[in-house]
This record gives structure tokens, C-alpha cells and sequence, in this order.
């Protein structure tokens, strides 16, 4: 019986909530067509466009400081990579090794230092900031249908008021059902009418401290970096100083009015038309020992047979980025209106549904985005070379991701 009785309750609550939903629609319909007055509240109404407009800053902000620290731990990577390649080209005789890798392992740790603070001083509070939204979203959903369900009971109370046959015992329940439905609105609204001018007035605080501490971390962690760059330098000044004679000196490269001493291959025209010369290679063939006697003079202007010898092979000359004499087949393996391709050159991990999860060494298909006033400095829209060669589906497949974890390969 108790099982029974429990069904009973649940069943009618259900049928409950469904008579709310068809009421709500009923009322809903009426109002948009209307037939049904609706009660019209214009600065809370602005008080949810304020809302609506922070919380799409905040989930904006909250992206690019993603984007920023991602960027954050990439350089310190290739910083790292860096300091290693010195570290194994500093010979272990060579004065300051120990000084250089002393600071390799400071420049590493102040890296770190600065990823951590980012986080925990910036990254953190955007997402405790942020984390306040959705309750706050889900209460204003839910006080415009209890705004639904008091016209609706006002209009019903009304309705049985104005009719010809008045029924005393159905307007009395009526109008307990619009005080019931009117203090239910009137509870949420009061709330959200006080929540809501807070939550906007907070983000001048908010964007005040988060800037603030990534100027100052950023600040800081420059300096820092100044004086390990400044001690690398003097460590550097002293290898030189030992081994001066050896210094390497760096000599300007001849500009295009120098004549050149030496023979070059062709440039291209410089209009930028296609090249209409054949592509060349000349490889120099060493000659044999001369058998003339030391101290006789070499002649003035050697004979052709004296020259190396020059192997010259030819190649089709490349034309709109096509082989002339080819079969200039379209490339149907490839996304409409693809681009070009990069590679990524690190991880990177996708924040959000429109994004692609990128390892290193994955080859992307860039492709135009459909609306190009959608596109953010320093993203592309592309395809992942694996995912296109499986699906030949872009809307399963295509998604944007940060240009500066990629590096163009053709």
C-alpha cells in the first residue's frame, strides 16, 4: 500500500508540472498574439541584458587568459630548449659552465613560478568569478516562468470576475491560487532585483584586480629575467675574452645593387611572375692535380678545358604553385577552399566545444571560416589532416585553434 501511495504522489506531480506546461504555453501564446496582457518590468529587464552582456566579457576573458597561459608554458618550453642547446654546445673546459648552468636551471624555475602565479592570482578568481553566472542564469529563467504562471492566474481570476454567472466557490480559489502565484514571483523577483545591479557594478573590481595582477606579475617576472639575461651575457663577454682570436665575425650580406662574387642561381623576376626559366643545379666536379712545375706562372685567362666541369640537370619550371607539362589534376583529397598547412609544435588542449585538441606533430588542413567576422586575431579555422582523410566531413571535423602553436609547413 505504501508503494501504492508513493506512485500516487509521484504520478500526480507529474501531472501536475505537465497542467503547468500547457498552462504556461496557453498563456504565452495568448500574450504574443495579444489577446492577454503581460506584465512588463523595464529595468529589470535591463538589469538582464547587463547581465547578459558581463557574462559574455567574462567567458571571453576567460578564453583569452587561457589562450595567454597556454602561450605562457610554450615559451617557456622553447625557452627551455633553448638553454638545453647551450648547455651541450658549452664545452666543459670553456670558463662560466657551471654559472651558465646555473642559470638555465633559475630561468626554468622562473617560468614556473610565473605559469603558477597566473594561475592561481588570475585564472582562479576569472573562474570563481565566473562560476556565479549560471545559478544566478537559472533563477532568471525560472522567475519568467513564475512571471508566466501569476498572469495566467490574474487572468484566470479575472475572467471568472467578469463572467456573466459568477461562481463564488471558483473566484475564491482563483484568487487563492493569483496571491499564492504572486508571492512565489515577488520572492525571486525582490532577490534578483537586488542580486543583479550588484553583480554588474562588481566587474569594474574585478577587471581592476585581474589586470592589475597580471600587469604586476608580468612586470616582475620581466625583471627578473633582465638580470639572469644580464649575468648569461657577462658569462658569455668572459668566454669570449679567453678565446678572442676565435671570435666570429658577422659580415653583411650583399644587397641586390652589390655585384656578387660569386655565381647565383636565378631569382625570380621581380614582379613576382612565375619564373620562365628552367630551374638549375650545377655541381662542380674537382679537376686533376695540374703536373706544371713549382713557380710557373698560371695564365691569365684560363681555357675553357681548365674550368670545373658542370653537370646542369633542368626541371619544369614551377607555375602558380602547379608543374608545368603535369597533369594539373585538381586536389579533390583535400576541404573546400583549403589554404595551406601547419603542424602544431605543442600540445594544446581545447577550452571549449569549437576547438580543436592539438599534439605536437599533428598536421591541420586551413580552411576560410564561413563567416569571416567571427574570426579572433591570432585563431584559424581548420581541419586536422587525420580526421579529413577518414570523414571528408568538415562539420564533424573543422574547428579553430591558436595560430601560435603551429608552424606553416606548406
Amino acid at each position: 500500500m505504501a508503494e501504492m501511495g508513493s506512485k500516487g504522489v509521484t504520478a500526480g506531480k507529474i501531472a501536475s508540472n505537465v497542467q503547468k506546461k500547457l498552462t504556461r504555453a496557453q498563456e504565452k501564446v495568448l500574450q504574443k498574439l495579444g489577446k492577454a496582457d503581460e506584465t512588463k518590468d523595464e529595468q529589470f529587464e535591463q538589469c538582464v541584458q547587463n547581465f547578459n552582456k558581463q557574462l559574455n566579457e567574462g567567458t571571453r576573458l576567460q578564453k583569452d587568459l587561457r589562450t595567454y597561459l597556454a602561450s605562457v608554458k610554450a615559451m617557456h618550453e622553447a625557452s627551455k630548449k633553448l638553454n638545453e642547446c647551450l648547455q651541450e654546445v658549452y664545452e666543459p673546459d670553456w670558463p662560466g659552465r657551471d654559472e651558465a648552468n646555473k642559470i638555465a636551471e633559475n630561468n626554468d624555475l622562473l617560468w614556473m613560478d610565473y605559469h603558477q602565479k597566473l594561475v592561481d592570482q588570475a585564472l582562479l578568481t576569472m573562474d570563481t568569478y565566473l562560476g556565479q553566472f549560471p545559478d544566478i542564469k537559472s533563477r532568471i529563467a525560472k522567475r519568467g516562468r513564475k512571471l508566466v504562471d501569476y498572469d495566467s492566474a490574474r487572468h484566470h481570476y479575472e475572467s471568472l470576475q467578469t463572467a456573466k454567472k459568477k461562481d463564488e466557490a471558483k473566484i475564491a480559489k482563483a484568487e487563492e491560487e493569483l496571491i499564492k502565484a504572486q508571492k512565489v514571483f515577488e520572492e525571486m523577483n525582490v532577490d534578483l532585483q537586488e542580486e543583479l545591479p550588484s553583480l554588474w557594478n562588481s566587474r569594474v573590481g574585478f577587471y581592476v584586480n585581474t589586470f592589475q595582477s597580471i600587469a604586476g606579475l608580468e612586470e616582475n617576472f620581466h625583471k627578473e629575467m633582465s638580470k639572469l639575461n644580464q649575468n648569461l651575457s657577462d658569462v658569455l663577454v668572459s668566454l669570449e675574452k679567453q678565446h678572442g682570436s676565435n671570435t666570429f665575425t658577422v659580415k653583411a650580406q650583399p644587397s641586390d645593387n652589390t655585384p656578387a662574387k660569386e655565381n647565383k642561381s636565378p631569382s625570380p623576376p621581380p614582379d613576382g611572375s612565375p619564373a620562365a626559366t628552367p630551374e638549375i643545379r650545377v655541381n662542380h666536379e674537382p679537376e686533376p692535380a695540374s703536373a706544371a712545375t713549382p713557380g710557373a706562372a698560371l695564365p691569365k685567362s684560363p681555357s675553357q678545358s681548365s674550368l670545373p666541369a658542370v653537370v646542369v640537370e633542368t626541371f619544369p619550371a614551377a607555375v602558380n604553385g602547379t608543374v608545368e607539362g603535369g597533369s594539373g589534376a585538381a586536389r579533390s583529397d583535400l576541404p573546400p577552399g583549403f589554404m595551406f598547412k601547419v603542424q602544431a609544435q605543442h600540445d594544446y588542449t581545447a577550452t571549449d566545444t569549437d576547438e580543436l585538441q592539438l599534439k605536437a606533430g599533428d598536421v591541420v588542413l586551413v580552411i576560410p571560416f564561413q563567416n569571416p567576422e567571427e574570426q579572433d586575431e591570432g585563431w584559424l579555422m581548420g581541419v586536422k589532416e587525420s580526421d579529413w582523410n577518414q570523414h571528408k566531413e568538415l562539420e564533424k571535423c573543422r574547428g579553430v585553434f591558436p595560430e601560435n602553436f603551429t608552424e606553416r609547413v606548406q
